[in-house]
């Protein structure tokens, strides 16, 4: 049975050690995105720096990748991009799922991580009169353990 999920949450991306992200949920979007404000190629490594003035929990700094591609990346006012793409965890819902990322600059954004249709695809269903559903279902197993 497919999850509910609000228009926007708080995700963890423990691999890219950034906790309680504030992730906008885009039907309009095919792939995830996230906000990588330093990004350095050398010797087939790819070295990312995610911070952002804007949002205190997203100040994870030189995370390293030796597996990552290219993709095209076709924006809302038809703009193509060619973006690198990265694999990684995320948890919704207390579950750890593998999640494509493409890295990008959204620092003019609200949200640091945009998650679209290529993750969300039989596993969630949007409803959009509601927010941080995955995040309030983490306080609220946590608050039932200290219990």
């Amino acid at each position: 049975m497919k999850k509910i999920i609000g228009r926007t949450d708080k995700i963890d991306f423990p691999e890219l050690n950034l906790f309680e992200i504030d992730v906008k949920i885009d039907s309009g979007a095919y792939t995830s995105a996230i906000h990588c404000s330093e990004i350095i190629e050398e010797n087939n490594i790819l070295k990312c720096v995610f911070e952002s003035k804007g949002h205190p929990n997203f100040n994870s700094k030189n995370i390293s990748f030796k597996d990552y591609t290219y993709t095209d990346v076709k924006s809302s006012n038809g703009h193509k991009e060619n973006r690198y793409k990265i694999k990684t965890k995320a948890i919704f819902f207390g579950k750890t799922y593998t999640i494509n990322l493409t890295l990008s600059t959204r620092d003019d954004m609200k949200f640091p991580v945009l998650i679209g249709r290529q993750f969300l695809s039989k596993k969630f269903l949007i409803d959009v009169d509601i927010e941080n559903q995955s995040f309030k279902s983490k306080l609220n197993e946590h608050s039932n353990t200290i219990a």
